[in-house]
């Protein structure tokens, strides 16, 4: 089977708090409307809201009431994003269910939006999970796409579909959306960026094909986008290259170069060195008004 219909879900909903309940009803509404939907996507952190205040241990309440749902509908779904407690570690923590409502990963976020997003630690490792007869899955989130190598990297590990749950809600998401074109063309893959809506959000989600072609661009308020892909578009464009053109993976496979900066134990350079501390801007002279 090549055909797939993936649901994204851009709501409204609370900046602190639970949101679980909002989100069933979302289910329940797409579900009834959109029966042929196989999987839902929603935006990150959009569970229990944006502050780290509300991290849970992994499994939870909330997590078994996805599972239900999941189990109940027949679906994959991915809640977005949960901040998760390990001890005295934080992580934002996104969770894979498949149709039994049984978990089949989870995936840390490698790229905290720091100096923004204190206190909360990065991933270490890459997830990709195989939705059995239709194709491979990839994940990351929001500020993860702003690193070329997190998705070349799943792509490389067979991902022919990125999801991407972002909670954006500011002035730089005009490049995100840019940013997800490139990913998916340069990747030659699907690439679904579900935002926000609200306060947990500025919407814009988008839905991109593989040749950096975009399917769906939603607005700014509340949209349930279910969008069918095809499996072997992925696959014909990956062997004859994008619009019969360049074949990328192909390339990188079988490039000549080394990218030896990478090796380095910290995947630092001497002019990165230079760049000073990730920290907030500050006010150059502290007497301005």
């Amino acid at each position: 089977m090549s055909y797939f219909t993936i649901a994204g879900v851009q709501m409204h909903a609370l900046h602190h708090g639970d949101n679980t309940e909002a989100m069933r009803h979302r289910i329940d509404v797409l579900m009834n409307r959109f029966p042929q939907v196989q999987m839902v996507l929603f935006s990150e952190l959009m569970p229990m809201g944006a502050s780290p205040h509300h991290a849970q241990p992994l499994p939870s309440d909330a997590e078994a009431m996805f599972c239900q749902l999941a189990a109940q509908y027949r679906i994959w779904l991915i809640p977005g994003s949960m901040f998760e407690q390990v001890g005295e570690h934080i992580y934002n923590t996104l969770v894979v269910i498949n149709p039994l409502g049984q978990i089949v990963t989870r995936y840390r976020k490698m790229f905290p939006f720091r100096p923004y997003e204190a206190g909360v630690e990065s991933g270490r490792e890459f997830v990709v999970f195989d939705v059995p007869t239709v194709g491979r899955f990839g994940v990351s989130i929001c500020y993860d796409m702003w690193f070329p190598e997190t998705t070349r990297t799943l792509a490389a590990m067979g991902a022919e579909v990125i999801l991407h749950p972002t909670m954006t809600d500011t002035i730089d998401r005009d490049i995100e959306l840019s940013i997800a074109r490139t990913n998916a063309a340069v990747n030659q893959c699907y690439f679904f960026d579900i935002n926000g809506a609200g306060a947990l959000g500025n919407g814009r989600s988008i839905v991109v094909g593989p040749s950096g072609d975009v399917i769906h661009q939603a607005g700014i308020g509340e949209e349930i986008m279910p969008i069918e892909i095809d499996l072997t578009r992925v696959r014909r464009e990956r062997e004859t290259g994008l619009r019969g053109l360049g074949q990328p993976l192909k390339s990188f496979r079988d490039r000549e170069v080394d990218f030896s900066l990478y090796r380095s134990e910290n995947g630092s350079s001497p002019f990165l060195d230079t760049l000073g501390p990730l920290a907030k801007p500050v006010r150059s002279d502290p007497d301005t008004f």
